[in-house]
């Protein structure tokens, strides 16, 4: 079976194995001419990276790199990539890598001709048309694993290092000019960060799916999102050299991106506050909290979710669903609770308050409080 095409919903997808080798084209159609690769600490050195690099050079569009991405960015590394990108003189933004690269060069790419601060354009209200849109940087986006689609998004997550709170930074045009997805990219990516991203990818579907608001498109596609991470994340953690699981992931993990148009709810809601203060890997983090946010929400999707079931070929409905999960997290070595995870001694007052200020609460479909998140909480340990 062919996997290769040209998309263009939500943004003209280059997608199929080999194209890496499109870079230089794809730098072209959007103007730049002189770009910043923006990746992460523990991809600057790897083959991918480097040959990637290679390409730009030989094209004529120079091999400048930044690299000081943490795995939660935040608004210091922001600040050092656009001294880099300022400095150098640059003109665009390829983001490469995982979800922390993605977002962290959007955002670079974003305030490269901002003069407001970085949190003046957070996710509240209509901030986002404080931005200077000419004063945003065409991107190129390159995802080398499949779990949180940032490269089809229009918003990125960053970090606050003073508070420990994750901040959505949004605006329609942070949205990648143009994106390859080459499944060859993922080959080397290890065991417990496929397993991490896929259940990122997953999780952006299931919620997508069980968010109470009207979207049509994205009930369809959170749904085939979530048949394509059955079918193929077991395999691509199995054999990580199976290009075909790899590229049917990457497709889950865009679809699950586009998606969540339609609203997250608790899984996020949780893990967002608990990767910002304990430093845990996000997808991971989803996994560990799904089945509790399943018992909290069963009320509302127990109906939903056994047509979910029967779509993805699931044996007893809600309880055959609800089982699945498990049995999933258990096949990929997903720690069991949070506790496993390493949550060690938290504040679950600060973690409820910053769950309940979160923007995935209003996707959740039951009704999150002080007291029943309290309680939720408290069943992820």
């Amino acid at each position: 079976m062919l996997l290769q095409g040209n998309w263009n919903y939500p943004t003209p997808i280059r997608f199929g194995a080999g194209r890496i080798s499109e870079i230089a084209d794809a730098c072209a159609a959007v103007g730049i001419k002189k770009p910043l690769l923006v990746s992460d600490k523990g991809l600057a050195n790897l083959p991918i990276t480097t040959n990637t690099l290679d390409l730009l050079e030989a094209a004529g569009l120079g091999r400048a790199m930044f690299s000081k991405v943490d795995p939660n960015p935040n608004e210091l590394n922001a600040e050092a990539g656009l001294k880099q990108y300022r400095e150098g003189g640059h003109d665009g933004v390829i983001a490469f890598g995982g979800g922390s690269a993605l977002d962290l060069g959007k955002v670079i790419a974003f305030m490269s001709g901002q003069t407001r601060p970085l949190w003046d354009f957070e996710d509240v209200g209509d901030w986002w048309t404080r931005a200077d849109v000419d004063g945003i940087a065409p991107i190129v986006a390159v995802p080398t694993t499949a779990g949180t689609g940032s490269e089809v998004g229009r918003a990125s997550i960053i970090t606050n290092s003073e508070t420990h709170e994750k901040k959505i930074i949004f605006h329609p045009k942070i949205l990648p000019s143009v994106v390859i997805c080459d499944p060859e990219l993922s080959i080397g990516m290890p065991g417990f960060i496929t397993a991490g991203t896929g259940m990122d990818a997953f999780a952006h579907c299931l919620e997508a799916f069980c968010s109470p608001h009207y979207h049509p498109m994205s009930q369809g596609i959170a749904l085939e999102g979530m048949r394509l991470v059955k079918e193929y994340l077991p395999r691509a953690y199995a054999n990580g050299s199976d290009i075909e699981a790899r590229a049917h992931m990457m497709s889950a993990a865009a679809m699950g991106s586009t998606a969540f148009q339609k609203g997250l709810g608790a899984i996020h809601a949780l893990s967002h506050p608990i990767g910002a203060v304990h430093n845990t890997h996000h997808g991971t983090t989803n996994a560990v909290v799904m089945q509790p946010v399943l018992t909290f929400n069963r009320s509302a999707v127990e109906g939903r979710l056994t047509t979910a079931a029967n779509y993805l070929g699931i044996n007893g409905g809600y309880e055959g669903f609800y089982a699945y999960v498990g049995e999933l997290n258990d096949s990929l070595g997903i720690p069991k609770n949070l506790t496993e995870l390493g949550v060690i001694n938290p504040d679950l007052e600060k973690l409820t308050k910053s769950a309940l200020q979160d923007p995935s609460t209003g996707g959740n479909p039951v009704e999150m409080n002080d007291d029943n998140t309290l309680e939720l909480l408290k069943a992820c340990f």
